[in-house]
């Protein structure tokens, strides 16, 4: 089992910046890639960036140049930068871990981008 905690979700003004981070736990081995999805009321989960064990990264076509995924593999941690925020951008954000055998995901942190 992995278990995945986000945290840095909140109120950011259009412009402004905001970096959520994901600590994980459990059996570490079994994940083959990490990242961040996001979800707003009667919309489906889409991926908003990716990161494998090899550092290869992967981004939602309207956050590129704005957000950057890194991990930190010492402290088992996961990060979203996001700059450049716009009001599109509200959602809860959920981070993500994938194995060979299933996804695993945290409990959601919500960023409101609003003025």
């Amino acid at each position: 089992q992995v278990q995945l905690v986000e945290s840095g979700g909140g109120l950011v003004q259009p412009g402004g910046s905001l970096r959520l981070s994901c600590a994980a736990s459990g059996s570490l081995w079994s994940i083959n890639a990490m990242g961040w999805f996001r979800q707003t009321p009667g919309k489906q989960r889409e991926m908003v960036a990716k990161i494998t064990s090899s550092g290869n990264t992967v981004y939602l076509d309207s956050v590129k140049g704005r957000f950057t995924v890194s991990r930190d593999n010492a402290k088992h941690t996961v990060y979203l930068q996001m700059n450049s925020l716009r009001p599109e951008d509200t959602a809860v954000y959920y981070c993500n871990g994938v194995s060979t055998t299933r996804d695993y995901w945290g409990q959601g942190t919500q960023v409101t981008v609003s003025s």
